[in-house]
């Protein structure tokens, strides 16, 4: 697999530039020279920093296209000069002191403006450092030992000269960016007293960084988000750069208006933007997962999402249903592994430090929540007075990229009021003439869900839940429905929501209809909320009337865990007779239990099971004629998971006894134990009868 370079690998971690973060170079004399022309080549053609500290920046840029000139001049002696060994160290220290120039120029000119304006007095003084350490370099550089064009010799003294005055200069940092970052910080000062900041200061502010379009405010945001990773665990710094977030966020919003991707410049591609693998995606906020770990029950969620969701009171496994036994959370490790190989292939941001730092620590901001709060109420007072609806896609944009970003932003829009207005943009009307109007609004709506508050405000909003049918019978796209399907899978993690819904036969079909014909990821989104309704027994009824049983023996080629995983969770509710009926999805299991993933042939036995024992000798003897039947089971419980396992001797156990001819259908607790099973026999036995 190939590696990104460091720079085409967001987020970035900063680089130091002390000296002992470098190893000199042991080269011969004309390597040595020549890869100190390469670093003043690769030094001069850097942009200086346009806004802040742009003196210190330009004086090392042009001091490092001066130097070039000294090696370019020894290389094009034949042979070079020979290097006394003082000469020969001086330029082994230049060489570790020109990479490290270089780090610094290219980590700031690319970062955040704003952290270089909180930094700005220990940026300044690392320019300081880094000057005075060249001219130190310079003055005792044995010039008259080699033999230089005068002209190059003269060059050299003049370089001398100029570093000399320049490390004599006081007051490194110009008086007008320390005033500028002073005002700043008082601005912050003021938003924490909830007072609205002045609209000309801001603009003044943000011209005088270069934040002039939303474009520049977007990538200075994702700036910002590297920067948070690159504190580690300062606490405090981070702090600081959270409430800078939420600032820029909202003057972004407030000078510049709200824009759609398409109206700016396209930025850093976001896990929203890419198609991200289901396997990448928690079942609770389908969103990628940062921090993945395993429940009891073997199922993978983010770390965020369940442990809102156990502490909401919740004792079942989200995605199957089962009792959760304990709640350890266990880091799956391999799968974090994969997702961070996956971003870096994707260019997006994969650190689990700057996620929990945003979202744990937003709640303790007072700066950033009430920066946000500030965001959410323009946003909402906009929408309310936009007279068309190319205007109000813009705001709906922006606030569904808000209510991405944390629990409080989901909070504060829904404070501001934001779902009755965003109803309104969810009929077939709007669809029909503005369709990414109609996906902005119920994918926002179905980024608020995930804040366990904001399903209760959803279900009790008039209009709200006919407008996320509506989308899901007939949205204008796909990836609308797919959007509502997955806004029913977050509202149905309530019970009580859960049994509203499960009680419309539109959602029902609707869901059932997605799953049939939409495209994969529709699918999966319609999928995962067929799931979650068939925790209710009354919703197993109306999916079985309407055909759910058809429908995954049609997916369970394509999507064998899904549909496996709904097949369990049905036939657990009433569904028997309508799986035991179908001979196709019989067979269907057998080649699962034989061919599945782990967690595809865990479902599969655990369904084969409940059938077994239900079924009678007419319905094991029909599964018992399978070819290859038992070999399978053998294989499960030597290598499936423990439950796969468990439920293996179970199904081979009720095999045996029915070809012995015996009625007594068998429970777990009647079973010999697996690791008893294995050992009493190496092989297969073939079925009799």
């Amino acid at each position: 697999m190939a590696v990104s370079p460091p720079q085409a690998f967001p987020p970035r971690k900063r680089r130091p530039i002390s000296a002992a973060s470098f190893i000199s170079p042991k080269l011969s004399d004309r390597n040595l020279i020549q890869s100190l022309l390469l670093f003043t080549q690769e030094i001069s053609s850097l942009t200086p920093f346009q806004f802040l500290l742009k003196r210190h920046s330009v004086s090392l840029i042009r001091k490092s296209k001066l130097l070039a000139v000294l090696f370019e001049e020894l290389l094009l002696c034949n042979p070079i000069p020979a290097l006394s060994p003082s000469a020969i160290l001086c330029f082994e220290e230049m060489h570790v002191l020109l990479q490290r120039v270089k780090a610094l120029i290219e980590d700031y000119s690319n970062g955040s403006k704003m952290w270089l304006l909180m930094q700005i007095e220990s940026v300044a003084n690392c320019f300081h450092e880094l000057t005075r350490e060249l001219s130190t370099l310079l003055d005792i550089f044995p010039l008259q030992e080699i033999n230089l064009n005068h002209d190059v010799a003269e060059l050299i003294v003049l370089i001398r000269n100029q570093l000399n005055s320049q490390t004599k200069v006081n007051g490194v940092v110009d008086p007008r960016d320390d005033e500028l970052r002073l005002e700043v910080l008082a601005m912050l000062e003021r938003i924490k007293r909830e007072i609205v900041p002045d609209h000309s200061e801001l603009a003044e502010i943000f011209a005088r960084l270069g934040l002039r379009d939303a474009s520049s405010c977007r990538e200075e945001i994702e700036n910002l988000e590297d920067e948070v990773q690159n504190q580690g665990n300062e606490k405090s710094k981070s702090e600081v750069i959270i409430a800078l977030i939420g600032l820029v966020r909202y003057a972004k919003c407030v000078l510049f208006g709200a824009s759609t991707p398409n109206s700016d410049t396209p930025s850093r591609e976001t896990p929203s933007e890419a198609i991200v693998p289901a396997d990448f995606r928690c079942p609770i906020s389908l969103e990628l997962m940062r921090d993945p770990v395993v429940v009891a029950t073997g199922q993978t969620y983010d770390r965020e999402s369940i442990k809102m969701w156990i502490e909401s009171g919740h004792a079942t496994c989200p995605k199957t249903g089962q009792n959760l036994v304990h709640t350890d959370l266990i880091p799956n490790l391999a799968l974090k592994n994969l997702i961070a190989m996956w971003c870096r292939e994707q260019k997006i941001p994969f650190e689990i430090t700057a996620v929990s730092v945003k979202v744990n620590g937003v709640t303790t901001n007072k700066a950033a929540l009430e920066a946000t709060r500030m965001t959410a109420t323009f946003l909402i007072n906009k929408l309310s007075v936009s007279q068309s609806m190319d205007a109000a896609n813009g705001v709906v944009y922006e606030l569904r990229v808000l209510a991405k970003t944390d629990s409080d932003s989901r909070a504060c829009i829904a404070e501001a009021g934001a779902i009755p207005m965003l109803v309104r943009y969810l009929g077939s009307d709007v669809g029909s003439e503005h369709p990414n109007l109609q996906v902005n609004a119920v994918t926002t709506i179905l980024n608020l869900s995930i804040l366990e508050a904001n399903k209760t405000r959803i279900m009790e909003t008039d209009g709200a839940l006919h407008g996320i049918i509506e989308v899901l019978r007939s949205g204008a796209t796909w990836e609308a429905k797919g959007n509502a399907a997955a806004t029913i899978f977050s509202l149905a993690g309530v019970q009580i929501h859960r049994r509203r819904l499960a009680k419309k036969t539109r959602v029902i079909k609707g869901l059932l209809e997605l799953a049939e014909v939409g495209p994969h990821s529709s699918k999966r989104d319609a999928l995962a909320a067929i799931l979650n309704l068939a925790a209710d027994r009354e919703a197993v009824g109306r999916l079985l009337e309407g055909g759910v049983v058809r429908m995954t023996v049609e997916l369970m080629d394509q999507l064998s865990e899904e549909a496996v995983t709904i097949l369990e969770s049905v036939v657990k509710r009433g569904g028997f007779v309508a799986i035991a009926a179908s001979y196709i999805a019989i067979k269907k299991l057998t080649v699962v239990l034989r061919e599945g993933s782990e967690r595809a042939q865990e479902s599969a036995a655990a369904t084969l099971v409940t059938i077994t024992r239900k079924g009678g000798a007419e319905l094991v003897s029909e599964l018992a004629s399978t070819p290859g039947i038992e070999r399978g089971i053998w294989e499960l419980m030597q290598s499936g998971t423990p439950r796969a396992r468990r439920k293996a001797a179970t199904l081979l156990r009720i095999l045996r006894r029915w070809a012995a001819g015996l009625d007594q259908i068998l429970t777990d607790d009647t079973i010999i134990s697996t690791t008893h099973i294995i050992r009493s026999s190496t092989t297969a036995t073939t079925l009799a009868g």
